[in-house]
């Protein structure tokens, strides 16, 4: 009997506790999850996948995306012993240390450690909830044990490292380890690991900015009690407390914020966006264009854009100076903005020509004044050449040749070989004319990069890219191999500003009408960089040449970007490399072939020696003439001064000896002519 009644009890404990062991798993099974995969900053990735730039989400709060594999396993695992040593083995709610926990408060008389597990903290985390209300540790429970069915420990803990506070709106371990040490989280020191295991219990009061005493005491405790559990040593933790505690946050990295402004801006949705930049070389270049505007008014700016011409890869860009200058309206990107060329164009100009077999690098061409009905282009310096190697007046930037040329090629040609570059130029009134070989458009910097970039790829044009895993289309040829060459060899040529090594480097100037743009754009065998200097707002900069405000920052440019130049490419097989005088007849000298556009008749012009003629010396002189012109008059043999303002119109000239010479004369009014030579 006895023994019935015993069973029977058993039984109805047992069907008791089963009963609430059921209606205890409903009651977790109908808990209501809230959003479990919270939102991330919006990043923006380097080449090297190196975080350039990210977004704040919603209350302005940074929350970085986490790989929990690429978190330093330390802080892993000093965080679970320091929070939960139980974690992977308690179901979310770990009763044993919700008893130790009440033994040390009773025997203490205070709070001496909680008992809530790394689960139960995620719980709270998710719905913003309380720590000491009865209600709401009630739902903590409920939520970490319903968490833990649905989610894996390594998932939990994942959200852990998302959504811990650290200080103001600051959440997450990888905001964290950027803002107060400046690197990923990938790997730690000891004390570092201690102060993150800290921070998240009392994120404001020991937030290591304001409250520095209160931030390494709290270190000081973890290292304490992870010491006396054996997980540190005891070397180990000493040295740790004697590290410095970071007193201030670092900003979260910010590079290129004008194309990362666009990249955020036309990827709605994303989540991360990769690029070709290369983090190291853009903030070596936004360093450079800060110096390179210090001291020079608070209005200057500069832009700089640095590619690959081959792969067409872009791998800087610099909109302004600094993003958030308001007096040089940093917040505008000059990297995309329109603005006049000045003389960049010239050498498509050229390049165009010699494709067409107009020029050749050594054909003369005369620079003297010229009337075009009613357009009559002046050089820089309002001074004339005279007859010159379109080699010298492309080095020499002379707008004269550069009109005549495009006036041979047509301005609609000109427009078509910018488009087939890849420069979307806006022409006002939609009419080009030939002005446009001399600025009379409007460009970005990076399109003009990116006709640099063809000339440098000989000849072939492919679009500039900035995202990697963009579709990179085969380009398509603008010239010929040998007319890029061509351009490229005299470019070559170029003299460097005055400090810079003479190396090579392929570069032009530009400067456009009124002083308001100075452009420098080069490359050598594997990079192209172009920068702008000018005021943001179009007004102009008295005084600014490219060459002397814009040249100097590109050579800088290019030695942060390495070393050592790239070789550039040899010389095409196909490739006429001879002098003037063994050209073809047709090639010898370029002339216009509208007479309107013949220079004025009271130009300057050698009457005697006629060009090209064979002239016997006497006794080393030479008798030459001039005919029109204002005197006085200066006779030059080889761009040496063998007569100064003499005022008659014949004269004697003492030569050192037979050879070729080029003499030219220049007139009162800077009027020239030239004339080839060879004397016995």
């Amino acid at each position: 009997m006895k023994t019935a009644r015993f069973a029977f009890a058993l039984a109805a404990v047992l069907f008791l506790g089963a009963l609430g062991r059921d209606r205890f798993d409903a009651w977790v099974d109908a808990t209501v999850l809230p959003p479990l995969s919270p939102a991330t900053s919006v990043e923006v990735l380097a080449r090297d996948g190196r975080l350039l730039r990210a977004f704040t989400v919603d209350g302005g709060i940074w929350r970085l995306a986490v790989d929990p594999t690429k978190v330093d396993p330390r802080y892993l695992k000093l965080l679970i012993a320091y929070e939960d040593q139980r974690f992977y083995r308690h179901d979310g709610v770990d009763l044993r240390a919700f008893a130790r926990a009440a033994v040390q408060g009773v025997r203490a008389g205070r709070i001496v450690s909680g008992g809530s597990t790394l689960t139960m903290q995620v719980a709270r985390l998710l719905e913003d909830s309380g720590t000491g209300r009865v209600a709401g540790k009630i739902r903590q429970i409920r939520l970490a044990l319903a968490l833990e069915r649905h989610l894996s420990k390594a998932q939990i803990l994942g959200l852990y490292l998302h959504i811990a506070p650290f200080g103001g709106n600051l959440e997450g371990v990888r905001a964290a380890t950027l803002a107060y040490f400046g690197k990923e989280p990938r790997r730690l020191t000891l004390a570092e690991a201690a102060l993150l295991v800290a921070l998240p219990q009392s994120p404001e009061t020991r937030r290591p900015d304001r409250e520095l005493t209160a931030a390494k005491r709290a270190r000081t405790r973890v290292l304490n009690r992870l010491q006396a559990q054996g997980a540190v040593s005891a070397g180990a933790a000493l040295a740790a407390k004697t590290e410095a505690v970071p007193s201030a946050r670092r900003p979260v990295p910010m590079l290129a914020p004008h194309l990362t402004d666009r990249l955020h801006a036309s990827r709605p949705g994303v989540g991360t966006i990769a690029t070709t930049l290369d983090a190291d070389l853009q903030a070596r270049l936004e360093t450079l264009a800060a110096d390179a505007v210090a001291g020079q008014g608070d209005r200057l700016q500069v832009a700089i854009v640095v590619a690959q011409h081959r792969s067409g890869d872009i791998l800087a860009t610099v909109g302004s100076s600094a993003y958030e200058d308001g007096p040089r309206r940093g917040f505008v990107d000059m990297t995309q903005a329109l603005r006049s060329p000045g003389s960049t164009l010239k050498p498509l100009i050229y390049g165009l020509a010699f494709d067409e077999g107009l020029a050749h690098p050594e054909t003369l061409i005369d620079d003297k004044p010229v009337d075009f009905n009613g357009y009559a282009p002046q050089n820089f310096d309002n001074q004339f050449r005279g007859t010159i190697r379109l080699r010298e007046a492309l080095q020499l930037s002379l707008n004269i040749p550069a009109v005549l040329l495009t006036d041979a090629i047509g301005p609609s040609n000109l427009m078509n070989g910018m488009e087939r570059s890849g420069v979307h130029a806006v022409v006002p009134g939609q009419q080009p004319g030939l002005a446009v070989a001399l600025g009379g458009v409007g460009v970005t910097l990076q399109d003009l990069v990116q006709l640099y970039a063809t000339l440098a790829r000989g000849g072939v044009s492919r679009p500039l890219t900035v995202e990697t895993g963009a579709p990179k289309p085969e380009g398509h040829r603008v010239m010929s191999a040998v007319a890029a060459w061509e351009v490229r060899d005299i470019l070559a040529g170029m003299p460097p500003p005055p400090g810079a090594p003479s190396n090579r480097l392929a570069y032009k100037t530009g400067t456009s009408y009124g002083h308001r743009d100075a452009w420098a754009i080069g490359f050598d065998g594997a990079h192209v960089i172009g920068v702008w200097m000018g005021h943001a707002d179009g007004t102009p900069v008295p005084g600014a040449f490219g060459g002397e405000l814009a040249a100097p920052v590109l050579f800088q440019a290019f030695a942060r970007l390495k070393g050592k130049l790239d070789r550039l490419d040899p010389p095409p097989a196909a490739t006429l490399i001879v002098s003037n005088a063994r050209l073809p007849k047709p090639l010898q000298r370029f002339r216009t072939r509208n007479a309107a556009f013949e220079p004025a008749p009271d130009t300057p012009s050698v009457a005697f020696p006629p060009d090209g003629a064979e002239v016997e010396l006497t006794d080393g002189d030479l008798l030459v003439k001039v005919r029109n012109g204002t005197p006085p008059f200066t006779w030059l043999a080889n761009g040496t001064p063998i007569t100064i303002a003499t005022r008659e119109r014949q004269d004697i000239l003492k030569l050192p000896g037979a050879g070729f010479v080029t003499l030219s004369v220049i007139d009162a009014k800077g009027r020239s002519d030239r004339v080839s030579v060879q004397l016995h």
